[in-house]
């Protein structure tokens, strides 16, 4: 008898057994069909109002409606994007905390501080939303009509004009580095804190030039206040095709692109990365999207996991090589 119930008992056991192996997989698949279930947050590393700020907002509104769950914006500025990339990093990995994250603390961050409080495996790219190349400019006011006159005046009066930028490390700054690594020549870096006050010091004279980012600069090229000289982008862009690029102007390889993509915790459930990824694309590439973030200056994203994967590592060692040469550090 009590074999028969040691038995009996043992058939239990295999039973629950093999039905929890059974369930495992359809509740695992279940929870990635019923994302997202509440609320989406992406995590802005930047200020309301600010660069990175705007597309993402656009972005939020339009998967709001693709998602038929709210997607918030919540903005943590501070310390160039490791505020933000910390809080998102202390989420939950269930895919509903998103991180707008850019190349400063995607990127830049990585080289630029000798100690940072996460490192590259802590975060899976899923796409890019927007990137847009800087423009190099002056004061509408100024005599430097060109690449090459700004040049010639930095040869002349050697260590004496100043440009602005966003701040330490970021690509305002970096990319002033490349020029005078590029040209042979020095300035003065003077940094601000973001790209606004850095943009109203170059209205107001207080710099001589500036690598400002297309979507700040835009609007005061538009109203004649700020003259371009040349795009950081390999080819002219639509939106200044009268402007040449830094190879046009005489200055090769010197190509710098901010970019924003969206990023999850490394342990996410691939499911959920993948119709993440799937709604992402499905938005950035609808043509209202498109237009919005052209008219911003900016190019679309919508790359696969893999070819975004492949362009955060390679914008890692690039700018890592800039940072070393300029013997930067921002610890």
């Amino acid at each position: 008898m009590q074999a028969l119930r040691s038995t009996r008992r043992l058939a239990l056991a295999l039973t629950a057994a093999l039905g929890a192996m059974m369930v495992a997989p359809a509740v695992s698949a279940q929870t990635g069909a019923a994302w997202p279930a509440r609320p989406v947050t992406i995590i802005v590393p930047g200020a309301a109002g600010g660069t990175i700020d705007i597309p993402i907002r656009l972005l939020a509104q339009k998967l709001t409606l693709r998602l038929g769950q709210p997607v918030i914006v919540d903005n943590r500025p501070g310390s160039g994007g490791i505020i933000g990339t910390q809080a998102a990093l202390r989420a939950p990995a269930d895919g509903y905390t998103l991180l707008a994250g850019n190349v400063g603390p995607q990127a830049i961050n990585y080289s630029a501080y000798k100690t940072l409080p996460y490192k590259p495996d802590d975060l899976v790219g899923i796409t890019d939303v927007i990137s847009f190349p800087s423009v190099l400019v002056v004061n509408a006011q100024s005599p430097i009509r060109s690449a090459a006159d700004l040049i010639a005046q930095m040869k002349a009066q050697a260590g004496k004009l100043s440009f602005g930028s966003s701040g330490i490390g970021q690509t305002s700054h970096l990319t002033g580095e490349l020029l005078k690594q590029r040209t042979g020549t020095d300035a003065i870096h003077v940094p601000y804190r973001g790209s606004t006050p850095a943009t109203t010091a170059l209205l107001a004279g207080e710099t001589t030039f500036q690598f400002d980012n297309l979507t700040q600069a835009l609007p005061h090229i538009r109203a004649g206040k700020l003259r371009p000289l040349a795009v950081t982008s390999a080819r002219r862009i639509p939106s200044l095709p009268e402007v040449p690029t830094m190879e046009e102007a005489g200055v090769g390889n010197l190509l710098s692109t901010a970019w924003i993509g969206i990023f999850v915790k490394a342990n996410t459930p691939p499911e959920i990365t993948a119709r993440l990824h799937e709604h992402l694309v499905a938005v950035l590439r609808a043509p209202d999207m498109v237009a919005e973030i052209s008219k911003m200056g900016g190019i679309p994203g919508g790359q696969t996991q893999e070819k975004f994967a492949a362009f955060v590592t390679a914008e890692r060692v690039r700018w890592s090589d800039t940072i070393r040469t300029s013997h930067l550090s921002l610890d």
